[in-house]
């Protein structure tokens, strides 16, 4: 979200979370984590998750500086209630406060930090999320909130039908102009490297410039720039340049949507690079899962799916020097930095 968030009841916790992850959680544990008051961290696991799962959030939350958390069950209470406050357990034992403790089904929600008899109704107490200040706030900062994390998923599916086929021409054409261009580089650039150099640099540059100015690439542009970024070099200049403004993100779940299937790996990690640095981990945890079901051994793959796991937060990067032409032109404030907006897809 654009701005940093006050929760003051139930209520407000509800109605923020699915903002907060992205999309509406099911059968979810999630914990939601607050310095001074203002959230700084959201994450969330299936219920049903194996006993090491405790353990596990509790030391994710645990390095993201906090002094108290909120823990919420989505789902039945023989379901929610074991999980939820096992980690409520977990996190007092490592000095958290926890100011609520909540189950939410059906519109309605329970407090298991209740301690008095007749505290909360037994049929639960109805909530209107939409009637929160905090919805409000998120959908006036222009925030969307999708039904599930598949809808999510289907974000970065990729193209069919006509698409698919005038990409794969698209693609087929690319591979053979950069063959050709290859095969005529000078006799002193070693197998093409400065000549590749030079072509990936600028096809970077080029579908940057074109969406940071609000503009789509052509399926030629995006099949030359997949075909580019198999080569590391080109691949890191672009990451080296990928910022937390939202056209990063509209740019690389463009190229992902179109791309090839044996080109995925690399704009798959760096749509996920960009959606964390951007806050969304459920979108990050999405594309790395992309990218390790084309190519499991793919190692930027393997590197960003540690650090969704570790639940480092983007503020790591708050200072890393983006050049200027990468952070310029943003059409949209920068979404509050939450480390992993979703940890069911990276290691639960």
């Amino acid at each position: 979200m654009t701005t940093p968030l006050a929760l003051r009841t139930p209520v407000d916790l509800i109605a923020a979370i699915p903002f907060l992850l992205g999309f509406h959680p099911r059968d979810s544990v999630v914990v939601v984590g607050l310095r001074a008051r203002q959230v700084v961290f959201a994450a969330r696991g299936d219920l049903g998750e194996p006993p090491g799962f405790v353990e596990y959030v509790t030391s994710v939350v645990m390095r993201q500086d906090v002094d108290t958390a909120a823990v919420v069950g989505y789902g039945t209470d023989e379901r929610a209630r074991e999980p939820v406050t096992a980690i409520r357990a977990a996190l007092e034992r490592h000095g958290v406060g926890v100011l609520d403790v909540l189950r939410v089904a059906g519109g309605r929600y329970w407090s298991y930090a209740c301690g008095r008899d007749g505290c909360c109704p037994p049929d639960g107490t109805p909530y209107d999320a939409v009637a929160s200040p905090i919805a409000a706030a998120a959908t006036h900062a222009g925030q969307v909130a999708l039904p599930d994390r598949d809808t999510l998923v289907r974000q970065i599916e990729p193209v069919g039908g006509r698409m698919r086929e005038a990409m794969r021409q698209a693609t087929d054409r690319a591979t053979e102009r950069l063959a050709g261009m290859l095969v005529t580089s000078p006799p002193g650039d070693l197998l093409g490297r400065r000549l590749l150099r030079r072509l990936g640099v600028a096809a970077v540059r080029e579908s940057m410039r074109r969406h940071r100015e609000g503009g789509q690439l052509t399926d030629d542009e995006v099949a030359w720039l997949t075909v580019l970024l198999v080569h590391l070099p080109i691949r890191d200049y672009a990451w080296e340049r990928v910022g937390a403004e939202e056209w990063h993100l509209e740019l690389w779940i463009d190229v992902l949507r179109r791309v090839e299937s044996h080109l995925v790996p690399a704009p798959a990690c760096l749509l996920a690079f960009a959606a964390w640095r951007c806050g969304q981990g459920a979108l990050a945890v999405a594309a790395v899962e992309r990218a390790k079901r084309s190519d499991p051994g793919y190692s930027m793959a393997r590197l960003l799916d540690d650090v969704l796991h570790r639940g480092i937060p983007p503020s790591t990067l708050d200072d890393f020097p983006v050049p200027a032409h990468a952070r310029a032109g943003s059409r949209r404030p920068r979404r509050r930095a939450l480390p992993d907006g979703s940890l069911g897809g990276a290691a639960l």
